[in-house]
């Protein structure tokens, strides 16, 4: 393993930049060249490559995106196009691929390393290392980005619950998490808030504003005044908009409330977009990049391939899926095949664990009510 090259791809993630760092120090000081392949695949495709050495990633750690940037390519579908970036990284001779990203990006590289495709080409060994706010990755507890987003997440709702505490006000607050509820329902639980919706529950519209309603309806009752402010974490994929969420909720107040204050029927929104995936990471950030990196380059290095380096996977794993490393004690070896199959699962709610989200948030509902 003479050459490996690492990329960032997908949506960017507080940590990316650690993990990026990790991967340079550690591989270097094994003795193999490092580079850096800029924009993801469409950077491949482009090759546009850099070399990446100690002075490089020197101060990048507490970083937030990716120096390396990022990119979407959808034409990466293509076999020509596949074939094309094969020839791109033979003919820079690189003997190692990590990908840092999600799935799309981890997709893509059992493509590129796709035996049926390679044929007699140069072998090419590759690496994954989850990397997505959503945590919506199958085999791994938690991937890297995803504490500095819940962090982001309830710094922002405790401010918003100030101003709501003062007004008796009820706000819906939208954070990321298109296909995946997670960071609502954690987030949810974080901040205290009174409702989480998130796409696993598969509720219809009308259920949806009826649970709002009845809701703030319930807080309205409390005695004490203070605690009658409504907090409602929203995921992006829910998929009424919250615009016209807010209004159905609001005329549905009207509609059972008609004698209350304007002030206790009308909803206030704050999407929180974009923010969420930005900031410096937290130290956990920081740490879980530098040791999946660790794991990954050691892997490459030791010549395993098609393997995801994996925080304490959530379930128990057979033999042939996943192994402990040998350089971690919290991180494991898993199978990058296995690893698509079970996040398909986990974002179509067939999985086990998607299954039990949802179920154990559905059973601390009415405690956030108390």
């Amino acid at each position: 393993m003479k050459r490996i090259a690492v990329m960032t791809s997908g949506g960017d993630a507080p940590g990316m930049n650690a993990a990026i760092r990790a991967a340079t120090l550690i591989g270097r000081a094994a003795g193999a060249d490092i580079v850096g392949i800029e924009r993801g695949y469409r950077g491949l495709l482009e090759d546009a490559f850099v070399p990446l050495g100690a002075q490089d990633v020197a101060g990048i750690l507490r970083e937030g995106g990716t120096i390396l940037g990022s990119a979407r390519c959808k034409e990466f579908h293509q076999r020509d196009v596949r074939d094309r970036a094969r020839e791109i990284l033979a003919r820079r001779e690189i003997d190692g691929l990590i990908v840092i990203g999600g799935n799309g990006s981890l997709t893509g590289a059992m493509r590129l390393a796709d035996a049926s495709e390679v044929g007699s080409g140069r072998p090419l060994k590759i690496a994954g290392i989850p990397a997505s706010i959503d945590n919506d990755l199958g085999l791994t507890g938690l991937s890297i980005g995803v504490d500095t987003a819940m962090n982001t997440i309830v710094e922002a709702c405790d401010k918003i619950a100030d101003t709501a505490t003062a007004h008796d006000r009820t706000f819906i607050v939208e954070v990321m998490g298109r296909d995946c509820g997670y960071l609502a329902m954690t987030s949810a639980i974080a901040v205290g808030a009174d409702l989480a919706l998130f796409p696993e529950a598969g509720k219809p519209e009308s259920e949806i504003v009826d649970q709002i309603v009845d809701t703030v309806i319930a807080v309205r009752t409390r005695q004490q005044k203070r605690a009658r402010r409504v907090i409602i974490i929203k995921a992006e994929g829910v998929q009424m908009q919250i615009d016209r969420l807010k209004v159905a909720v609001d005329a549905r107040l009207r509609e059972r409330q008609p004698e209350a204050e304007p002030s206790a029927i009308e909803t206030r929104v704050t999407v929180l977009g974009h923010v969420v995936r930005g900031g410096r990471p937290s130290a956990f950030d920081r740490l879980l990049g530098s040791r999946l990196a660790n794991v990954a380059v050691r892997a490459l290095l030791a010549g395993v391939s098609h393997r995801m380096a994996s925080w304490m996977p959530p379930v128990e794993l057979p033999e042939e899926v996943g192994m402990r490393s040998p350089a971690d004690p919290y991180c494991w070896l898993v199978d990058l095949s296995a690893v698509l199959v079970e996040t398909e699962n986990l974002l179509k709610g067939r999985s086990p664990l998607a299954r039990w989200r949802a179920g154990a948030f559905d059973q601390i509902e009415d405690a956030l009510l108390l």
